[in-house]
């Protein structure tokens, strides 16, 4: 075991090779890809299963395709490269200050709403200062923050904050009702939600959309109901879509009226039901650069586009 860690050698190149071959399940064309010919392609990958011990792909004339230890090893290997980029990045900008790339994960809800008002201000504050955007789920934005592949993550989901990474409330705001443009409450100032007990629902699909899916079961039951679903929307659009046909109503941020189909009306929720308010969190490890720092303190007050 000892002597197989003194003979580890897995260099950026020797990666890159690797899931090259992995992502086109092809020597040559993995080769052509690179540069370079195929028979040192193979060498390079024979001597990576050397040193890793075991068989990474199934060599055929179709092809090459990954071995179940293998796709293990890819998902490895391409953190491992993404570990690399971000070790890189900090680095510089601490050395030149403030230059680089910041790398940044969020969820879907937050892609139209605030993530464009972080990114003015630090173009205006930070011009130095580059942000790379990687959208993932709220698990998957804490993992890679943890990981420290991302250097810090705007999520929805507090369930999914833990205390080995430092977390902090950005945006607090409140869920509105969402119904058909020419739905009898639409020109309501506001309702109270036990008004849309009788009403057919598009409920936000708990895989995609967990928070919102949570809250909205959780106000209604406290509302005196449960939701009537007829449909299922993994996605915002979807979402609206259903209720922009005069189909269903539903629940969402009340920052997306900006933003919703012309058919859509975001009305206020009024009332003692909680389980309403939803707040944007931004998470990053307890090292953070002062890069990082730097832009966490520009997204304190932020607020969606147009508000």
């Amino acid at each position: 075991m000892d002597h197989m860690a003194n003979d580890m050698n897995l260099s950026r190149r020797l990666l890159e090779q690797f899931l090259t071959v992995a992502q086109e399940k092809h020597f040559g064309r993995a080769a052509e890809r690179l540069g370079m010919s195929q028979p040192p392609l193979s060498q390079s990958v024979q001597r990576l299963e050397r040193t890793v011990g075991a068989q990474l792909f199934d060599r055929g004339p179709g092809g090459a395709r990954l071995t179940a230890a293998g796709k293990v090893f890819a998902t490895d290997a391409q953190r491992l490269l993404d570990l690399q980029i971000a070790a890189v990045a900090r680095a510089r900008r601490v050395a030149a200050g403030m230059e680089g790339g910041v790398r940044v994960g969020y969820v879907s809800l937050l892609s139209h709403l605030y993530l464009p008002t972080m990114l003015r201000e630090a173009t205006e504050r930070l011009p130095g200062l580059r942000v790379h955007l990687q959208h993932s789920s709220s698990a998957g934005v804490v993992d890679q923050v943890r990981d420290g592949v991302l250097d810090l993550g705007f999520l929805r989901d507090p369930g999914r904050l833990s205390d080995d990474l430092v977390s902090r409330i950005i945006v607090t705001e409140r869920i509105a009702a969402a119904v058909p443009r020419d739905h009898r409450l639409a020109g309501a100032r506001g309702i109270e939600l036990a008004q849309l007990a009788d009403e057919d629902f598009v409920l936000p699909d708990p895989t995609a959309l967990p928070t919102l899916a949570g809250q909205l079961q959780l106000a209604c039951q406290q509302a005196g109901f449960s939701p009537r679903g007829v449909a299922i929307a993994d996605d915002l659009s979807g979402l609206f879509s259903y209720v922009s046909a005069g189909l269903c109503v539903s629940l969402a941020p009340g920052s997306l009226r900006h933003l919703t189909d012309p058919g859509v009306t975001l009305v206020p929720l009024r009332g003692q039901v909680s389980h309403l308010d939803t707040s944007v969190y931004a998470v990053h490890r307890p090292n953070a650069d002062a890069a990082v720092i730097r832009l966490l303190e520009m997204t304190t007050h932020l607020q969606p586009p147009g508000l």
